[in-house]
């Protein structure tokens, strides 16, 4: 039962981590229209969660230490809630932008609290990766299909559509509210003494650590790829004479693709280990789908081979600082470091890829740079490589 309890609350954590970023795309038109922004304020609604993802990731170290990681991912899941139903009351697009922003700390800080979340409660941690992983896919796809309808039910309010969003925040804090998980004291003196000592080092990002530095060149590039494709693949397929409606169809595949992928190959790789060998396969299935988007190929079969790239990448880069740890400790302070930086570098990548398109005139020597960033990053997964997975139990775990 308590398994089932923790299962639930990982899931409806994870859940409120991409909703209040992506149920704004649909509707952006519209929000611009009556809120009266520019396209590059307007783009700010989804760039600035993005800067707050890395920008505040660090501070979930700390937060995590001092309030413990429980009730600090209840605090931020407060704050996305309020951040999100305060949107229901939007008039300005000041006001607007304050919501994104504020959601955005809290997605930051939840994000690498929930990776020593399930080092810290799961008896199989990489597995349990697929259910964090699978739920921030299916938070993004329902954002992005359901805002438009519910714009329709809600007689075509677009605030009343974007503020419905918080209650996932609410119901996950039925779960998150009252810590229940507190673990019993340690009679035993070395027991306490170590768990003390972790305490006193789990303030620290290891920044002096190499291959902490190589696993967040891997995060950003994957984190980079990720989001270019999610903000220019419709553009990309518009450009190769497809309408509107199907270029949206295409881009909805490409996520739906990702959530079975999400779930499955962290599942995979626990029961057959050889990381390196699902990281480089599902970068090159992205150089794939990719060189397709070059080649007169039907864009559909494209999506669906970037799509398990995607969706393999992303949990991949959730698991590897819980493979890499020993602690809840260690795995927190890494996937705070590698979602601090990863992120930051990622917001890069839709302007970068705009960019090149402006420049050039054309797509394709956009896609050309995004099949370069995918070579660079298999080179890090050679860097990478496996590394065998430690379990330390710190507190007593649960299984399934």
């Amino acid at each position: 039962m308590r398994f089932v309890f923790l299962l639930t609350a990982l899931f409806l954590a994870s859940l409120n981590l991409r909703p209040v970023i992506t149920s704004v795309s649909p509707l952006l038109g519209t929000i611009r229209e009556t809120l009266g922004m520019s396209g590059s304020m307007a783009s700010l609604l989804t760039s600035l969660p993005v800067l707050c993802m890395g920008f505040f990731a660090p501070a979930a170290v700390k937060l995590g230490s001092r309030w413990s990681i429980e009730r600090t991912i209840a605090y931020c899941l407060l704050l996305i809630g309020v951040a999100t139903a305060a949107r229901y009351m939007v008039n300005s697009a000041w006001l607007m932008l304050l919501t994104a922003f504020l959601a955005g700390i809290g997605i930051a800080i939840i994000g690498p609290l929930l990776s020593g979340f399930i080092k810290e409660n799961f008896a199989n941690p990489t597995a349990m990766v697929g259910v964090y992983s699978m739920s921030l896919v299916v938070g993004a796809a329902f954002g992005s299909a359901f805002s438009v309808p519910l714009q329709t039910v809600f007689r075509h309010s677009w605030q009343a559509s974007v503020a419905s969003w918080s209650v996932l925040a609410f119901i996950a804090l039925c779960f998150w509210w009252r810590p229940v998980w507190k673990s019993p004291k340690s009679t035993v003196p070395a027991l306490a003494g170590a768990q003390a000592k972790s305490k006193k080092n789990d303030l620290k990002l290891p920044l002096t650590n190499k291959r902490a530095w190589l696993l967040t060149c891997f995060f950003g590039l994957m984190a980079f790829m990720f989001y270019s494709l999610t903000a220019w693949l419709a553009p990309i397929v518009e450009e190769r004479g497809y309408d509107k409606q199907t270029a949206g169809m295409i881009l909805t595949l490409f996520t739906l693709v990702q959530v079975p992928v999400s779930f499955l190959l962290p599942i995979l790789v626990s029961r057959f280990q050889r990381r390196v060998v699902w990281l480089i396969g599902c970068s090159l299935m992205e150089l794939v789908g990719l060189a397709m988007l070059q080649l007169p190929v039907t864009p559909w079969l494209s999506c669906i081979f970037l799509g398990i790239g995607a969706g393999g990448l992303f949990p991949m880069a959730l698991m590897l600082p819980i493979d890499e740890t020993a602690n809840t400790e260690e795995a927190s302070a890494l996937s705070a470091m590698t979602q601090s930086g990863g992120y930051m570098f990622a917001s890069l990548g839709p302007f970068c890829v705009g960019f090149i398109h402006d420049a050039a005139g054309s797509f394709p020597p956009a896609i050309m740079g995004m099949m370069t960033v995918v070579v660079i990053m298999i080179l890090i997964q050679l860097k990478i490589g496996n590394r065998k997975v430690r379990h330390v139990h710190s507190r007593e775990k649960v299984s399934a």
